[in-house]
């Protein structure tokens, strides 16, 4: 707890995968008195972490993350889905195409990370009894040539190595990153939400509504008044020319 002497702070959880980097710089620029915190997190420990006011606020995988713990009063937007891939070997017969399906990869064995990137309920092919801790790990046997792996895509292009590809799953289920906060929002978790949904550091909550549609009478005025303006359109001047009349 911030107090006169200590200055505020806030706790940004975030998963491997997840790029905050834009929202941060924007929010050291605007807030240097708040310094924001990068806290790392697996999704399956964020919404404990929320519980718990481990932090203030965690960029994580929806609804993934509330899946593993209940945060207590929340709030929660989505922000974007990410596209799920299998993760294979170079070499592997799967490479012969560019996208597939569930069914494509259904007698194949795979491997699932204790710390559970995405939750499939009805997952593909056998799954091998030994369960990697991370998926750093899994990504490592599956180098090795133990299974395949199902991710997103960032943890995929996070994970990259030159012996292994990806290729998207396109009836797979997706995850979705977005924000995870309790209730109630303080005014620097709203700070930041704003910042994420590109609101100007002048401008108020009220300033985002959009401004009411004009007729086309009234675009066809302000069109001349600013041409008017420019010198573009001949005023009734001792110079000017009289329209002809019929």
């Amino acid at each position: 707890m911030s107090t006169a002497d200590t200055p505020q702070r806030f706790r940004l959880a975030y998963v491997p995968g997840a790029t905050p980097a834009k929202w941060v710089r924007i929010w050291q620029d605007r807030r240097p008195d708040a310094p924001l915190e990068l806290v790392p997190f697996d999704v399956a420990a964020t919404a404990s972490a929320v519980a718990d006011g481990a932090v203030d606020m965690a960029l994580t995988r929806l609804p993934d993350a509330l899946d593993h713990a209940d945060p207590g009063p929340h709030h929660s937007i989505s922000l974007y889905q990410e596209t799920t891939v299998v993760v294979v070997p170079k070499d592997h017969l799967l490479t012969a195409v560019d996208e597939l399906t569930l069914a494509d990869i259904a007698d194949e064995q795979f491997l699932w990370p204790a710390d559970e990137p995405i939750i499939v309920p009805d997952r593909p092919g056998s799954a091998i009894a030994h369960r990697p801790e991370t998926t750093a790990d899994a990504v490592e046997l599956v180098a090795a040539g133990v299974g395949l792996l199902v991710v997103p895509q960032s943890l995929a292009r996070l994970h990259h190595r030159k012996d292994l590809v990806y290729r998207p799953v396109t009836d797979a289920p997706t995850s979705t990153v977005g924000l995870l906060w309790p209730d109630p929002t303080t005014p620097l978790a709203d700070e930041f939400i704003g910042i994420v949904r590109g609101r100007r550091a002048t401008s108020s909550r009220g300033d985002a509504e959009p401004a009411p549609k004009r007729s086309a009478r009234e675009k066809a005025a302000a069109k001349r008044a600013a041409r008017e303006a420019a010198g573009k359109v001949p005023g009734r001047g001792k110079g000017a020319k009289r329209r002809r009349t019929r």
